[in-house]
């Protein structure tokens, strides 16, 4: 039976994958030390539908205090999905943690994965490497992280591509373009408007709206885990956009259908890091190992919606 190891299990993406590898006929180690970037009874209710899978265990502890090596040593794939999220967060004093989260721990994972029998580790890069976009961009673009947190996304992804060149490792970087969907971090936008839309409460726009995302439904970005570990390229780093690229503004109308309800708008300054544009070229995923995004951006946010209404009785 084939064996992998998802970090951040308990997290959106992480949790998401490993139902997947869970249906698909894995046994499955996940890693997830329930940092308190937001509640954690969310994160509990993540893992809720596999807690007990027979094929399923869980490791509650922060990847730096673990020894990885050996955890390592009897596993086929790694997909290293933890990591502290967040552009606004990422200033100031908060810094030093997502040096710690995002880097160091992406190191201590490498240095494990190093001469072990893993096939292939799949690490959860993200789109903010890039910083803002004027039209479809692929990975040939110069990175140039407009957040502290794109710097750490960023310098991770090099170490892996350095660990590649140097010991072979069979790694490869997925770029997520605004992953949404059920389990969508609370934090993050659509989780926000949608919550709120519901609830008849305000939604915060920073700035005048005008900006636009690439959204990428959750089984789409599940989906190119998948298909990366399979027949992703070593060394390689690929875009996972979702091809539903929309202005905020228009984002909103469409919760508003998907909610029944009307959205009540306030609009406050621009925040410090956030690109004004996102736009993802996928043809070299396309070409590398056939993905192609299914779900459309009005099928997510009715899926969104739903999970919203249950996950806080509205």
């Amino acid at each position: 039976m084939k064996k992998a190891i998802v970090t951040g299990s308990a997290g959106f993406v992480g949790s998401t994958l490993t139902e997947r590898l869970l249906k698909e006929g894995y046994t499955v180690t996940g890693i997830d030390c329930l940092t308190d970037n937001y509640d954690k009874s969310i994160k509990l209710k993540n893992i809720t539908p596999f807690k007990h899978h027979k094929n399923f265990k869980i490791i509650n502890k922060n990847l730096l205090e673990l020894d990885l090596k050996t955890l390592v040593s009897d596993h086929d794939y790694v997909f290293h999905q933890a990591g502290l999220p967040g552009v606004r967060k990422s200033w100031g004093e908060d810094f030093l943690q997502y040096v710690s989260h995002n880097i160091y721990a992406t190191q201590k994972i490498l240095e494990a994965v190093k001469g072990s029998r893993v096939k292939k580790m799949i690490y959860a890069s993200s789109s903010s490497i890039y910083g803002s976009m004027n039209g479809p961009t692929g990975e040939e673009k110069l990175p140039a992280p407009f957040s502290p947190y794109g710097v750490t996304k960023l310098s991770a992804e090099h170490l892996c591509h350095l660990y590649y060149q140097n010991y072979g490792i069979p790694v490869v970087s997925l770029r997520y373009f605004t992953v949404f969907g059920p389990r969508q971090r609370p934090d993050m936008a659509i989780h926000q408007f949608i919550r709120n839309t519901l609830e008849e409460k305000p939604i915060t726009v920073y700035g005048e709206g005008k900006q636009t995302r690439d959204f990428t439904y959750i089984k789409d970005a599940v989906d190119a885990n998948m298909r990366a570990m399979a027949f992703g390229k070593s060394g390689e780093a690929y875009n996972i956009g979702g091809g539903s690229r929309i202005g905020l503004m228009d984002l909103i109308t469409l919760i508003e259908s998907a909610s029944g309800k009307k959205a009540k708008v306030i609009h406050t300054p621009a925040q410090p890091g956030d690109a004004a544009h996102t736009w993802a070229d996928i043809s070299k995923a396309e070409k590398d190992f056939g993905y192609c995004p299914v779900y459309s951006l009005e099928k997510g946010l009715y899926h969104q919606t739903s999970h919203i209404r249950a996950l806080y009785n509205l």
